[in-house]
């Protein structure tokens, strides 16, 4: 009972403080105890790397070849990174990110578009209703508006016009849909820290 009372006691403690420190306008409090929780995060993250590297090169030795190109990822740009800490080499770890991971990101952004539309196209033939055509419709302006309004063999006028479709649906119907979803991560938040200031909700005792 003890043991499960003493992180309670230390959660609500920390969580009391640091509302009182940003209710009272108490930037040293503040501060520090964000300071803390930077460090022990970035303690955290080292030690989930680690744990990470340990696994997939158990795996290497294995056998499996997926867990050796992570491995041995991982392993080289750590070399980079201390590399460029010590001043041997510039930029290592840029170039990996601009040649390697940047690349990939694009193709998968990429893919994005297909991919709403196949999911949009999945969602009629398992239910037809309103929303999913909405849903697929929404995609497929999207994905023809960009594409016709950066084609070359599209005259300017009629690119201006798909161009101006484009905008129309991301600064309004998108921009309005990331902002429900904003307040809703917001009211959740809330509703969560007051829930482990109460101790009622207590995901460290898991």
């Amino acid at each position: 009972m003890i043991k499960r009372s003493i992180p309670v006691a230390i959660a609500v403690a920390v969580g009391l403080l640091t509302f009182i420190g940003l209710l009272l306008n108490l930037p040293q409090l503040s501060r520090l105890l964000l300071t803390w929780a930077s460090f022990l995060a970035a303690v955290a993250l080292l030690v989930g790397v680690l744990n990470l590297f340990g696994v997939h090169a158990n795996r290497l030795l294995k056998g499996n070849g997926y867990s050796g190109v992570l491995a041995l990822s991982m392993a080289a740009v750590f070399v980079l990174a201390i590399t460029d800490w010590r001043g041997i080499t510039t930029d290592g770890v840029s170039t990996v990110f601009n040649w390697v991971q940047f690349p990939l990101e694009a193709a998968l952004s990429s893919l994005l578009a297909f991919l709403l539309l196949f999911a949009g196209a999945q969602l009629l033939r398992r239910q037809r209703n309103i929303g999913g055509v909405l849903f697929l419709l929404t995609a497929l302006l999207v994905l023809l508006s960009t594409a016709l309004a950066t084609s070359r063999f599209i005259p300017g006028r009629l690119a201006e016009t798909f161009g101006a479709v484009r905008e129309v649906i991301t600064t309004i119907f998108v921009t309005a849909g990331m902002r429900g979803i904003l307040l809703g991560v917001a009211l959740g938040t809330i509703t969560l820290g007051i829930r482990l200031l109460v101790g009622v909700e207590r995901p460290y005792n898991k």
